[in-house]
């Protein structure tokens, strides 16, 4: 592991990240957010703590805005909401979290420990997490949406079984957003779901997009195809999440990293040419 002094300087991405428009209101995010699931499920003080601070430099002077998280993640909320506040970074935020729960009266004390944790009086995104009990959860995160808790609402989910219902909900539902899974090894939601999305005006956050680290282990020792540098990619993390923000569907992908090496490597992703059909289809070959 490389661990680095707090406030060591990595190389600036040689160019702006490269933005996409938010369907239903036309404002623009950089393609490049991070997620909290699992690396900033850490102790307060801990090293790994002191190692998030140097993420949350790397990825905010990088031109990085949109975080994911989740009342689910073990403690991740309380965990970036102070190193938030700590760094002063609330403001340059694009904050999603989400509502997982199975009753109104759940929702809402869920609702409110979110914002304690999270140190903040509303979110820039609510998303109703995994599809859970949505027909009485997002009828809420609409009501706070008119509140102005939040400015736009969402879903979510995770796997290729929650594709369909995913679906149904984007036909019937006034959506601003949905959160799904794509990659490299698990590309169904193009056939569909991210398709109808772009058709609906509806923005896509991207999870998953190295497969929970499982596509590492599969390119060790592996060298990039040799288009990669064409593709302006140096290294496999950066392919992967060129693959995701290539569909033209796609808001942003949102990688959850703890270390400050590999938030820069990710950032650079949202720089330079995007992938080809041609190779986002090699990729696919690649690892079916």
């Amino acid at each position: 592991m490389v661990c680095l002094p707090l406030g060591a300087a990595f190389t600036a991405n040689p160019a702006p990240l490269l933005q996409r428009a938010i369907p239903s209101t036309g404002e623009k995010l950089p393609v490049i957010g991070a997620g909290t699931s699992g690396s900033f499920e850490v102790e307060v003080g801990s090293g790994p703590y002191e190692q998030l601070k140097q993420v949350l430099e790397v990825f905010f002077d990088g031109g990085g805005r949109v975080f994911d998280t989740s009342p689910n993640y073990g403690g991740a909320d309380a965990v970036l909401g102070q190193l938030l506040a700590e760094g002063g970074w609330r403001g340059k935020t694009f904050l999603a979290t989400k509502i997982a729960a199975d009753s109104r009266e759940a929702a809402e004390a869920q609702w409110a420990e979110s914002l304690r944790s999270l140190r903040t009086d509303k979110v820039e995104l609510l998303q109703i997490h995994n599809l859970r009990d949505w027909k009485r959860q997002l009828p809420y995160a609409q009501e706070l949406k008119k509140q102005g808790k939040t400015r736009y609402v969402g879903v979510t989910h995770y796997v290729d079984s929650g594709l369909a219902e995913l679906e149904q909900v984007l036909r019937t539902q006034k959506l601003d957003f949905i959160q799904i899974h794509y990659s490299v090894n698990s590309s169904n939601a193009a056939r569909t779901v991210l398709p109808l999305a772009q058709d609906k005006g509806v923005g896509v956050l991207i999870n998953r997009a190295f497969d929970d680290g499982r596509l590492f282990a599969k390119v060790k020792d592996t060298a990039l195809p040799a288009w990669a540098a064409e593709a302006g990619a140096s290294s496999w993390a950066q392919l992967f999440l060129k693959f995701a923000i290539s569909h033209p569907a796609v808001t942003a992908v949102i990688p959850a990293t703890g270390k400050p090496e590999r938030q820069a490597d990710q950032l650079k992703a949202g720089i330079g040419p995007l992938l080809s059909d041609a190779q986002q289809q090699a990729l696919i070959r690649q690892f079916a």
